[in-house]
């Protein structure tokens, strides 16, 4: 099985991708004053967030071990970075038009490492995700990375992994115009978890321990529990639409006749 154009070549979301990335391209090349009318106008409409990257070294053998008993380390290997390099791409793409600033999570290298990989993927901000469950890797996170939000006036946070090759600038997009409204964002995902979280300003200051306490984050009830912690409140959620987060052979099985 190879993987040097999978996932990412044959799929529809990509051309589209692809296709608003060139329209992008060209529009930047216009005359500043245009340019500036249309981010301006963008910032009217949005608020600026901080998108958490959680992600992982690509290293053979030390990513996606459950993919790799069925498709070798090396293809898991190179599955992982270009879902990676995909998600960073998207990314990239809103961060353009300053609608959001992106943060990298990393975990399977050490500080000097991930300097190097963060240059190499041509993102400024990062730090180590450091040691503990998803929860705790998440809320320090948001702890790390609260005086670069409170100089940049950024106020909400949305998370998300690197498992997703069918990710594209609308679930973003989407997920900045929901915080307007909503306290919280979930995308669900195909193994009872989130691909996405988006957390507002009211969550962040006051209530920052209920989206990550009192969850077993291995078991399939990470969603219910999330959403759970948050019944006793009156705070406000929304659902973005289910994907499918790519672990195991059978989620790429899964995917395919999706398509």
């Amino acid at each position: 099985m190879e993987f040097n154009n999978w996932p990412l070549s044959n799929h529809k979301i990509t051309i589209n991708l692809k296709l608003l990335n060139k329209a992008l391209s060209n529009f930047f090349l216009k005359p500043l004053f245009y340019r500036n009318i249309v981010i301006i106008n963008l910032s009217e409409i949005l608020d600026k967030v901080l998108l958490i990257i959680m992600t992982k070294w690509h290293g053979f053998g030390r990513c996606k071990t459950r993919l790799a008993k069925d498709i070798g380390r090396s293809n898991s290997a190179k599955l992982q970075s270009l879902m990676t390099n995909h998600t960073v791409s998207v990314a990239k793409s809103l961060q353009k038009i300053n609608l959001i600033d992106i943060s990298l999570a990393i975990s399977g290298l050490g500080e000097k490492n991930c300097r190097r990989w963060s240059k190499e993927l041509g993102i400024k901000n990062f730090n180590l995700q450091g040691k503990g469950c998803l929860g705790e890797k998440m809320k320090r996170q948001i702890l790390l990375n609260k005086k670069f939000c409170t100089q940049n006036k950024i106020k909400n946070i949305i998370f998300i992994g690197t498992d997703l090759p069918d990710l594209c600038h609308l679930d973003l997009l989407r997920t900045i115009k929901e915080l307007k409204q909503n306290d919280l964002i979930l995308g669900p995902s195909n193994d009872g978890g989130y691909w996405l979280i988006g957390l507002s300003a009211k969550i962040i200051s006051k209530h920052l321990n209920l989206p990550f306490i009192n969850i077993s984050w291995s078991k399939e009830n990470v969603l219910q529990k999330t959403i759970d912690n948050f019944n006793l409140t009156n705070m406000k959620y929304k659902f973005l639409s289910k994907k499918i987060d790519i672990d195991s052979i059978i989620d790429i099985e899964s995917r395919t006749l999706s398509i």
